[in-house]
């Protein structure tokens, strides 16, 4: 009776392994957003395939899940963020997960379909901005740059609506999800845009932008891993491949500055 028990046993403790990365071998899944991320992990495919890593690319349209994946370990790393969204991330959900390299920064923009300037917009402009607390405050930061609102401290980088002290033109702020505001492009005034979703829905940053941050920008895009996985051998050699001078050359050639390198 118990070797008969036994077979059915392994094949049960079998199945519950599988979709799980293992972390002994040569695989390492990587969650990431479609554009530039996934475009850019697959230049480092090879790279790592030569070191003896195979990369596992899952690609994601939201911002939420490639972080509750990688907590509960059905991925490895993921590639997608920057450091103010994983700090807020890491605030609210009581997490841990940690920077691993930075990689490139997306300069955030704002973009019309009915006007051609933010001077342009009417009185009561209807706005759509992002709803995540990081890339919310991102784009009030923009708008107060460009001279649209004023901020009370333009340097936090979790500023809320509550922090405008002036909106000369009495803009109307909706918050979205960030993967719906270009699909809502045509339907207001002004939408405060991450590049990774300009890109995917055909913009061009640097020409249909109105207003679009400076190459200095401090929202690095990152490699994050969890704390008990950083420092795997395999998330150290995709952190180097992500760095290389192929990855550099790539990300100046394919997105002409609407992706810059940050290394």
């Amino acid at each position: 009776m118990n070797k008969l028990l036994a077979v059915p046993l392994l094949a049960v403790l079998a199945l519950a392994a599988c979709g799980k990365p293992a972390a002994d071998d040569s695989r390492l899944v990587v969650a990431a957003t479609a554009v530039p991320h996934a475009e850019i992990l697959q230049v480092v495919k090879p790279l790592l395939e030569k070191e003896g890593v195979s990369l596992d690319v899952r690609v994601f349209n939201d911002y939420v899940q490639p972080n509750d994946q990688l907590v509960q370990k059905q991925v490895d790393v993921n590639y997608f963020q920057t450091e103010p969204y994983l700090d807020a991330y890491n605030r609210d959900r009581k997490t841990d997960l940690v920077t691993v390299t930075g990689v490139h920064i997306e300069p955030f923009g704002a973009y019309s379909r009915r006007v051609k300037s933010l001077d342009e917009l009417p009185q009561g402009a209807d706005v759509v901005i992002p709803n995540d607390p990081s890339n919310n405050s991102r784009a009030l930061i923009l708008l107060h740059t460009a001279g649209v609102i004023e901020l009370k401290d333009p340097t936090n980088a979790l500023s809320t609506q509550r922090d405008i002290t002036a909106n000369p033109k009495g803009l109307k702020f909706r918050e979205l999800d960030s993967a719906m505001l270009p699909r809502v492009l045509d339907q207001v005034d002004l939408a405060l845009i991450n590049t990774n979703y300009a890109l995917d829905a055909g913009l061009k940053p640097t020409e249909d932008a109105l207003a679009i941050e400076s190459s200095d920008s401090p929202y690095v895009n990152f490699l994050v891993s969890r704390t008990d996985n950083r420092d795997d051998p395999r998330v150290q050699k995709l952190a180097r491949a992500l760095t290389s001078p192929e990855v550099k050359g790539f990300i100046e050639k394919q997105y002409q500055g609407a992706v810059l390198p940050a290394f």
